[in-house]
């Protein structure tokens, strides 16, 4: 019997394509290990239970359609095509499409979103910034078809009509809805000339308020410097964007009462602040009458020429007194001088002249020493009257 002898090319061409035409699209159930995204973008991993493994690939333009971010250990469903990779003889399942087990795509990828956004700290009490008191404008990002903006232009115009209201039309479902949101936000933050945003839509399934939970709403609202309150769907939804916000309001109408003050709570206040202040005026104007009566009665006001002719009089026996002390002082100043007058006198030294004593000076100088004087020098005596010079004829010192 002749033998046929296949190539490994040929027999594995053989088994592709038995393999693949025996096994039509299929769903499978597994956990997801060795998961590794290529820089291609290209996934790869591998698909196992308690007893086996297949190998799986997503190509890129299937990954991108994925919400959710894949992971070791993830419990998936994943539809695809058998198929063998001939280079290495195996054979791996082509992935069109996978879906978390046991929890939807939607919930799951919210989930994960919500998670790595509170982590990085984007939900943080801290940074969520206060709602003006009486906004001039508020900036509404919605569609310009739906519900929620006649719910907020009803609600404003009817509770505190002197504002004004901006809306920027978007998209708020499908695609390219999310960053036409965010692209409103930001647009709204750098215009600058309003006071509070409003962020939302009416309700609606998941899929239908899913932009509102995309990571870049999400973004942008963080970054936001004006205030912002996030108003999707009805009480029971919650969206990412309702973290992010400064204040979440669980419907359109209820961020349009949030947002502006009521003008009959307004008036009631005002009312009453009028009221007050008309009976603190009165109150104040009575005490002022009553002081003006008082004063009226007073016996300075009775009597005021008494008043002045008594200050006249004090005032004449202040200056009386103060004349005394004058001339007391006066008086004693007088005979201090007399008293230092008589001490130098009696210490002048002309009442010694008087006695037949006598200075000799020499160069203006009083002479003490006989050493300051020589033979035939002339010196000048002072008397008690008059002087004269004289010569000196002899020396001699007194022992």
């Amino acid at each position: 019997m002749e033998r046929h002898i296949h190539s490994v090319s040929s027999l594995t061409r053989q088994i592709k394509e038995v393999l693949e035409k025996s096994f039509p699209r299929l769903w499978v159930e597994g956990e997801i290990s060795n998961f590794k995204k290529h820089s291609s973008g290209h996934l790869y991993f591998t698909l196992k239970d308690e007893n086996s493994q297949i190998r799986c690939a997503m190509w890129k333009f299937k990954a991108g359609e994925l919400l959710f971010r894949v992971e070791d250990g993830m419990k998936v469903l994943v539809e695809g095509d058998i198929q063998v990779y001939e280079r290495s003889g195996n054979y791996q399942l082509i992935v069109q499409q996978l879906q978390p087990a046991g929890m939807g795509e939607l919930q799951l990828a919210f989930e994960q979103l919500k998670k790595k956004l509170h982590g990085e700290g984007l939900f943080d009490p801290g940074h969520k910034k206060s709602l003006p008191i009486y906004p001039e404008r508020v900036g509404v990002v919605t569609s310009p078809t739906g519900a929620a903006i006649r719910d907020i232009v009803s609600v404003v115009t009817r509770r505190f009509p002197a504002c004004q209201i901006i809306l920027y039309p978007v998209r708020v479902q499908g695609a390219g809805a999310a960053e036409e949101i965010a692209n409103a936000v930001s647009a709204f933050n750098s215009y600058g000339n309003v006071n509070v945003l409003i962020v939302g839509r009416g309700g609606g399934s998941l899929e239908d308020l899913w932009a509102f939970n995309e990571e870049v709403v999400a973004r942008a609202i963080y970054a936001s410097e004006i205030p912002v309150i996030s108003a999707v769907g009805h009480e029971i939804d919650y969206s990412i964007s309702d973290f992010v916000a400064d204040r979440r309001a669980p419907t359109p109408s209820a961020a349009a009462e949030m947002v502006v003050p009521d003008r009959k709570e307004l008036q009631g206040v005002l009312d009453y602040y009028d009221e007050k202040l008309s009976e603190i005026l009165k109150q104040k104007i009575k005490n002022a009458r009553d002081r003006i009566e008082a004063y009226r009665k007073s016996y300075g006001f009775r009597k005021p020429e008494d008043v002045v002719f008594q200050k006249y009089q004090r005032l004449d026996e202040i200056s009386r007194l103060l004349v005394i002390s004058l001339h007391h002082q006066l008086q004693m100043h007088r005979q201090r001088v007399m008293n230092v007058s008589h001490q130098l006198q009696a210490l002048s030294p002309l009442n010694v002249l008087k006695r037949g004593y006598s200075i000799c000076y020499k160069d203006g100088e009083i002479i003490k020493d006989i050493k300051q004087v020589h033979m035939l020098e002339m010196v000048q005596v002072k008397l008690h009257r008059g002087q004269f010079l004289s010569q000196i004829q002899m020396l001699g010192e007194s022992e």
